[in-house]
């Protein structure tokens, strides 16, 4: 029951945990919780890819704001004819005897030609006003990621701090009873050794002493697994010693539960409400930009020229100015189709919306119900592990003093490890609750 608890924890974490491992280099580190969380946001890979995307998108907000602004091109030329020479002919008179008209060729010499030329250009509609402003909006929902990969890290790391901890603690219980039944394994050898009991009796309680063994053994293979993946959320090498330095009962304090519970939920402050909220801004300014297809695109022009070799030729001026007003008149029907899409889109996202509140409100309620009906269980299981440990002490002094058997020890010493099991897992039942509802509310 106890391997198959901690196997289910793993499942979910192991995957998690894959995708931030980062090598480091380090011996031994000493963590608390708070600490285990801040060093995983300074070193997983995640954080720096989200770090990546808040800048992507600040360099995408800039792209789009440097569109409207004055774009300056220089361009330097040189061409030659390579000696050609442009003939012209013209017609001078008429010979008087033969009546030919006469004409007059006149060779042009085709000269290099060289210019440097610099043109300054600008153009500005409304769909490109309102595309600068998008840029505003993704910063700020790439930094909202962010922020929900960092909260999804430090819940990770205290589910996986917990689990450590809570494994440390079955197997202290479990060495504790392997202990009190390898001194009734003794005793039992000694009454067959003696005739006052059956080999059988004996039997039973080695079955029992092996079975515990491999549970210890179990555990600490588990053990060993939930510190990899703690290593691998820390972003450490795998021959790095952890050494946690808080006690499941520190942190399982019922009094920072029940205030947590006294906690006002906020739409406002969860994360995913933010980012859908941050969507229907997204949606609204889509909307604006097809909108704006249907308006004019004003652009401008510059252009300077200096003519370093010029031909004979040359009509061209050195400097010229343009202005233009692009109006679209009729596309058939694919700005308005645009339109339309982009308007379907704008109200899905806000139909969105109000089905996350509604998601949002109803998770906080479930939850703050799984945390009392937890709290109900740890309470229920923790005083039966203390009555289930009497009883087998009790039944274990009866067994030394021959008013017990084999069966009433082996049965007794399953119902401990049993409660033992119930007592761990309401344990980390009640503070993974606890995580759920802090996630929720942004803590």
């Amino acid at each position: 029951m106890i391997k198959k608890l901690f196997t289910t924890i793993l499942l979910g974490v192991i995957p998690f945990c894959a995708l931030f491992a980062q090598a480091q280099q380090a011996e031994e580190i000493i963590l608390s919780v708070e600490q285990a969380q801040k060093y995983a946001i300074e070193h997983n890979y995640s954080i720096t890819n989200a770090s990546l995307e808040v800048k992507k998108a600040e360099a995408t907000k800039w792209y789009a704001i440097s569109t409207m602004l004055p774009q300056v091109n220089g361009n330097l030329d040189y061409t030659s004819m390579l000696g050609y020479e442009m003939t012209m002919s013209m017609p001078i008179g008429v010979n008087p005897v033969t009546g030919e008209e006469i004409r007059n060729e006149i060779k042009i010499p085709m000269k290099p030609t060289s210019n440097l030329t610099v043109q300054a250009a600008i153009g500005i509609s409304g769909a490109q006003i309102v595309a600068a402003t998008l840029g505003k909006i993704a910063v700020e929902m790439t930094k909202t990621n962010q922020q929900k990969t960092e909260q999804e890290i430090k819940a990770q790391v205290r589910t996986v701090y917990f689990t450590i901890l809570a494994m440390e603690n079955t197997m202290e219980l479990l060495q504790q009873s392997m202990d009190n039944m390898l001194k009734l394994e003794v005793m039992a050898q000694t009454a067959v050794s003696v005739g006052v009991s059956e080999q059988v009796d004996a039997d039973q309680i080695s079955v029992q002493v092996a079975l515990l063994q491999n549970n210890v053994n179990s555990s600490e293979r588990t053990l060993e697994t939930l510190y990899n993946s703690m290593r691998l959320l820390l972003g450490v090498s795998v021959d790095t010693k952890i050494t946690l330095t808080e006690k499941l009962d520190d942190i399982l304090n019922i009094e920072n539960v029940n205030k947590l519970l006294n906690e006002h939920f906020l739409l406002t402050n969860n994360l995913d409400y933010q980012l859908v909220e941050k969507n229907i801004e997204l949606a609204k300014k889509q909307l604006r930009i097809n909108e704006w297809a249907y308006g004019p695109t004003l652009s401008a022009y510059y252009q300077y020229k200096k003519k370093i070799q010029t031909s004979d030729f040359d009509m061209n001026p050195p400097q010229v100015v343009g202005l233009a007003l692009n109006v679209p008149i009729f596309s058939s029907g694919n700005k308005f189709a645009k339109v339309k899409e982009a308007k379907y889109t704008y109200q899905s996202a806000i139909n969105n919306l109000e089905m996350l509140k509604d998601h949002l409100q109803i998770q906080n309620r479930q939850l703050r119900n799984n945390i009392h009906s937890n709290m109900e269980n740890y309470e229920t299981q923790r005083k039966n592990i203390e009555v289930s440990q009497r009883v087998f002490n009790s039944i274990s002094n009866k067994y030394e003093q021959g008013y017990a058997s084999s069966l009433d020890i082996t049965n007794s010493n399953m119902n401990l490890i049993n409660a033992q099991s119930n007592y761990i897992r309401a344990m980390l039942d009640l503070l993974n609750a606890k995580i759920e509802l802090e996630k929720l509310l942004n803590k």
